[in-house]
């Protein structure tokens, strides 16, 4: 199982075997079996982004900690600590898609799992408690979006990719138009 949503796999057609020789070639194609991708509550599952969660809560705790230790009006180097907070939920947002980039693996649909863990980040900080919320943080309606987005977020799967028999066949079929003028004018 990779950290990243899977994508499923369409049966596949394997080209005809030749083991009873040039004249007696059976027609019957044996199909390899589809591959089905992660199922709703895994999708739920891997959707978080984890990582750049646990990373955004150890800065959260040291602005939280300024907080306490200022008030409202606190900086740190001469920022205001809500500014840095809001920079680093920024930051959080930019990483989350390039972590996903990061980790991908064959088969993983990366691109999806990045748009939707990137939605997901804020909802995630806003449960945590991100200084950046901190004006307007409700932990009751915190709960129910986090419980809302995760639900329909397991709803968002991945399209499997085309088999790659059909691909080249669409890519392979020559245009009639340029042959049909060639063989009138020759």
């Amino acid at each position: 199982m990779g950290r990243l949503v899977r994508k499923p796999k369409l049966p596949e057609a394997e080209p005809q075997s030749g083991e009873f020789g040039g004249m007696f070639q059976t027609r019957a194609r044996p199909v390899a079996a589809a591959v089905p991708g992660d199922d709703y509550l895994v999708r739920t599952v891997k959707y978080i982004p984890a990582e750049i969660l646990g990373c955004s809560i150890l800065v959260n705790s040291i602005l939280a900690q300024a907080m306490v230790a200022g008030g409202d009006h606190a900086t740190m180097a001469g920022f205001s600590v809500t500014t840095i907070a809001v920079g680093a939920l920024l930051v959080g947002l930019i990483l989350t898609p390039l972590f996903c980039w990061y980790v991908r693996e064959e088969g993983d649909a990366w691109v999806v799992n990045a748009v939707v863990s990137t939605i997901a980040f804020p909802f995630w900080a806003y449960l945590m408690g991100a200084v950046a919320f901190s004006r307007f943080h409700d932990g009751d309606l915190a709960a129910i979006l986090i419980l809302t987005f995760t639900a329909v977020s397991g709803l968002v799967a991945p399209i499997p990719d085309q088999p790659r028999k059909e691909q080249e066949q669409k890519s392979a079929t020559p245009k009639e138009g340029p042959r049909l003028v060639e063989s009138l004018t020759a």
